[in-house]
């Protein structure tokens, strides 16, 4: 009897265990999902399920809505992966119960009521910064003759093209918009910078990250898209988070 009394409780115990096998990728601003097609062949070659947001850029109330359907989808549990902007979309719909952990790569890392441009603001741009003031529609724009530049310098100039090209219109309301909710204190979270990221301050990004309790991984070399420049070790931390998130 207390054999099979221990072989129940093992057995119950094992079941609220889950593999975590889904990923769901969140892009930022002046890019698209297209972006992440690197990313998503080294996660998808190691088994992983993947969903990648098309965030409609609107508004921050708009991208969480399209992540939180996208959530809503997943089979189980999953991990959460912000680029840029999309920071501050994960830490408001991080907080589905779906999300396992969150992964944020060389993004903004709000806490309650701040916004991306509170954090923007926490340091200068870079020179190579050609994010530019919004047009008469409201729509903020990278300048086309600092994209390579500032924003995927480690990429080649038919890439940035590409990526130019592609990008989303950026409505600036979304950008000052604060968060209500921070997922980040309540979810096992990662960070991901690119040492070489031209678009969002580094230090800042390291000072959002440790005050956080982010666990960190600094990528030599890596532009402001490392992502799409070094996928295998950015799809190393995203793995990490899964296997951590499983035990």
């Amino acid at each position: 009897m207390a054999a099979l009394i221990a072989v129940t409780v093992t057995g119950a115990v094992d079941a609220q265990v889950q593999t975590v096998k889904n990923v769901v990728l969140v892009h930022g601003a002046f890019t698209d999902g297209s972006s992440y097609q690197n990313l998503y062949k080294e996660l998808a070659n190691k088994g992983y399920n993947i969903t990648i947001v098309q965030n409609p850029l609107t508004s921050l109330e708009d991208d969480v809505a399209a992540t939180n359907l996208a959530l809503d989808k997943q089979d189980g549990p999953t991990i959460l992966v912000g680029h840029s902007w999309a920071g501050v979309v994960i830490t408001e719909s991080g907080n589905h119960s779906k999300v396992a952990g969150l992964v944020y790569i060389d993004a903004y890392q709000p806490d309650k009521g701040q916004s991306a441009l509170d954090m923007a603001m926490m340091a200068a741009p870079s020179p190579e910064n050609g994010v530019l003031y919004p047009d008469e529609n409201g729509i903020v724009y990278y300048d086309k003759t600092k994209f390579h530049a500032g924003f995927c310098a480690d990429l080649s100039k038919e890439e940035a093209e590409f990526m130019y090209a592609a990008q989303g219109a950026f409505h600036a309301k979304a950008f000052g918009t604060p968060v209500t909710t921070v997922a980040w204190k309540n979810k096992p979270t990662y960070g991901v910078i690119g040492t070489e990221v031209k678009s969002i301050d580094p230090d800042s990004l390291r000072t959002s990250y440790k005050k956080s309790n982010t666990e960190i991984t600094e990528i030599k070399g890596g532009s402001h898209v490392v992502f799409i420049s070094q996928p295998a070790k950015v799809a190393a931390v995203i793995i990490k988070a899964a296997k951590n998130a499983s035990k």
